[in-house]
């Protein structure tokens, strides 16, 4: 049996389905009680027995060779079965591979899951949250660490619910600030304003029938909150310079990394609006909690990049296991960053563990200070002045086309915003 082994002794149990743990010796270590309640077996009739018939040359010992998430289809009795297999990190280091197995039906697939990866418990769970909250009109409110895709969840919501033939509209609430908040938001008419040259329909407006995703809510100011709740609850707002009421009907989705229950507590945002916003909680897993799914989300991510390259990356076990044992405070955003690094890093498109470092986090505010300056980045970390550097060029190579800029980054115009003003590149 495993010993020394918590975390995978407790993951057998809190497994729903049938579920083997196998070591690098292709000897199974683990399986759980769902396991022996399909197959009408015992467990100790299992324990410490070869994976199958077929080792060493099975589709066990090609995961511990590459370290690759797979699936697969058996047959076995008059059942089809759904067989899917990945890479397990125990506490001691060591790796183990996880193999899950459910009968095939019709209704096994409940969410495509687009643009994310993963197959661990955790992030399965949270994928059926996702679902019950596409076929709900409540608001949606996503709580998670920075990093983590919660963008990414609000479009799965939007594409698999009855609001997806209509706009997904993003209201990004960190550049909201009280002068722009009523324009951007509800619109203008001409006139109403020195530079309002024309009437603007606001994003409320753009959202009508759609989804309305209001990203890190917990950045809003607190003088503007009670127009939003107001808004929220009639449906009913007026442009900026205009005595008409205008009514639109949106789904709203809301998502922030701060902890609201605090901030009502400090005064810092209002309690009526918490409660109206966060009718259908869902918290995203960090990357921490889901440390299984890295070989899986990697390789997406390689092929994601080597698309944008036109090139074909791959990589080492080793720098696999390295990727691993990192607790990804930046979570997935900062795994893409690591891996987009490693790719200009690598020797012939493959990816060592020489290749992989990490960004520091305790001395990183102190090196965004003064980035404007070239002479302040003599002394910081390679990785922030190659990004200052690399910004700054293209800000020059496009003239400051945020768009364009953007789309050679392969990053969004909102995400390429936060970083001119973390390096105060503006």
């Amino acid at each position: 049996m495993l010993e020394n082994s918590i975390s995978l002794e407790s993951l057998l149990e809190t497994h729903e389905r049938p579920f083997i743990i196998i070591d690098n010796t292709l000897t199974i270590v683990g399986l759980n009680k769902a396991w022996e309640q399909q197959f009408s077996v015992s467990r100790a009739d299992f324990i410490d027995q070869p994976c199958c018939n077929k080792a060493p040359n099975c589709r066990h010992q090609h995961l511990f060779q590459k370290l690759e998430a797979y699936d697969a289809i058996e047959r076995q009795a008059d059942q089809q079965l759904t067989i899917r297999g990945y890479p397990l990190l125990d506490n001691d280091g060591k790796i183990y591979l996880g193999e899950s197995i459910t009968q095939a039906t019709n209704t096994l697939k409940t969410c495509d899951t687009q643009n994310m990866a993963g197959s661990c418990a955790t992030f399965t769970a949270y994928q059926q949250k996702l679902s019950q909250a596409a076929n709900t009109r409540a608001t949606v409110f996503l709580m998670g660490e920075t990093g983590t895709g919660k963008e990414l969840a609000a479009d799965f919501i939007h594409q698999h619910s009855q609001c997806k033939g209509h706009e997904l509209v993003v209201v990004d609430c960190t550049v909201l600030s009280n002068d722009l908040f009523e324009s951007e938001l509800f619109g203008h008419e001409k006139g109403a304003f020195t530079g309002a040259t024309s009437a603007k329909k606001g994003l409320f407006e753009l959202a009508d029938k759609g989804t309305l995703f209001l990203d890190e809510i917990g950045d809003l100011p607190l003088a503007q909150q009670p127009k939003l709740l107001r808004a929220l609850e009639s449906g009913q707002f007026r442009r900026v310079g205009s005595t008409t009421a205008l009514k639109s009907n949106v789904r709203i989705i809301c998502a922030t990394h701060r902890n609201l229950p605090e901030m009502i507590k400090a005064g810092q945002f209002r309690e009526d609006l918490y409660y109206r916003l966060s009718v259908f909680p869902i918290q995203v897993p960090s990357l921490r909690e889901r440390l299984h799914d890295i070989p899986e989300i990697s390789q997406y991510l390689l092929a994601q990049l080597g698309q944008r390259d036109e090139q074909q990356y791959s990589i080492a076990k080793p720098a696999l296991i390295k990727l691993l044992k990192h607790t990804w405070p930046g979570n997935i955003r900062e795994l893409k960053n690591c891996l987009q690094l490693a790719c200009s890093l690598c020797t012939d498109q493959h990816i060592t563990e020489n290749d992989i470092t990490y960004m520091p986090q305790q001395s990183q505010e102190i090196e965004y200070t003064q980035p404007s300056k070239p002479e302040s980045h003599n002394n910081t970390n390679p990785l922030i002045r190659m990004e200052y550097d690399v910004i700054n060029s293209l800000l020059s190579k496009y003239q400051g086309n945020r768009k364009l800029i953007a789309a050679e980054m392969d990053i969004s115009e909102r995400t390429l915003y936060r970083k001119l003003k973390r390096l105060e590149l503006n």
